[in-house]
């Protein structure tokens, strides 16, 4: 079995502006990114039902998927084939119709507007299952998750200066975490992932991800013995390994999700992947060249 080698990199070759000049680039593109969104669309990135109301159908039928809008009164958010079923099923998505009178007419209405070979049994229903969010609850939850990330951003920053009790490293913690977060969310809005309770939790993943791999750095450059680059060289052997694992682990996830319909846990998949990627960039480029700047000074300007 062959054993992964992290690559050791000179970082004497370059200097702590080019370190850091592409994330900090990549973060400000993200955050022109999201601003768009924001002044264009209302929010920076675009909302699921968790967040917004509406109800949700998972339909057994034979008919063809671009004809199943004109079953129901209400039209259709999106229509998605739900993957390894023996029988035809469709996820049906309606905004904004979130009470339990709604979701009983439309579950209503596909029953008797959708074909499906079923046998006259009970087992066979149209409707297999139906998921409904009112906007008031929908609501709620928006703000419970945004106070959620706050916190949990905040309580991070708090343990990163209570650790280092310094400026330069606590920050370097602190700006990397929020790049880790802002950069996916910008490519969520772009590619149209959904802000979800379950995308949300993925996000709140990353800034432990980012804590972790940030602290390690950070430990093994101020606090253990030998060089800078030693240190840093031996940091990286342990971060880059955890962190490529984690993300590994999180692409599998993301494409047999996929592959077997499952929306939510590919999302959260892709979240995943963005983050940890954003994260080894941050850690070993922005959060280093911080580092150097901290105990060697202008090294290479």
């Amino acid at each position: 079995m062959s054993k992964f080698e992290v690559p050791e990199v000179d970082y004497e070759r370059y200097s702590n502006r080019q370190l850091a000049a592409i994330p900090l680039a990549l973060l400000a593109v993200a955050l022109v990114v999201l601003a768009a969104l924001w002044v264009t669309t209302g929010t920076p990135v675009p909302l699921g039902i968790d967040f917004t109301g509406g109800t949700e159908l998972t339909v057994q039928t034979d008919t063809p998927r671009g004809e199943i809008g004109a079953a129901f009164d209400v039209e259709p958010a999106n229509i998605q084939a739900a993957a390894g079923t023996a029988d035809p099923q469709y996820i049906v998505t309606f905004a904004d119709t979130g009470d339990s009178t709604n979701g009983s007419i439309l579950a209503d209405q596909a029953r008797a507007n959708l074909e499906a070979t079923c046998d006259n049994t009970e087992e066979c229903a149209i409707v297999q299952s139906r998921q409904s969010t009112t906007p008031r609850f929908a609501s709620s939850a928006q703000n419970t998750a945004l106070v959620g990330l706050v916190i949990a951003f905040a309580g991070m920053s708090v343990l990163a200066f209570a650790l280092f009790r310094s400026f330069v490293p606590s920050i370097a913690i602190v700006i990397s975490a929020f790049s880790d977060i802002a950069i996916p969310l910008a490519i969520m809005g772009l590619v149209g992932i959904k802000l979800s309770l379950g995308t949300v939790a993925a996000l709140l993943m990353l800034i432990g991800y980012s804590v972790d791999s940030d602290i390690l750095l950070n430990n093994h450059i101020l606090r253990r013995e030998g060089g800078f680059y030693e240190s840093t060289a031996r940091a990286m052997r342990t971060g880059v390994t955890m962190t490529l694992t984690s993300l590994s682990a999180m692409a599998v996830m993301a494409v047999t999700a996929y592959l077997f319909g499952i929306e939510l846990m590919a999302s959260i998949g892709i979240v995943l992947v963005l983050g940890l990627a954003t994260d080894l960039m941050n850690t070993y480029m922005m959060n280093l060249s911080l580092l150097r700047y901290y105990k060697l000074g202008e090294v290479g300007n």
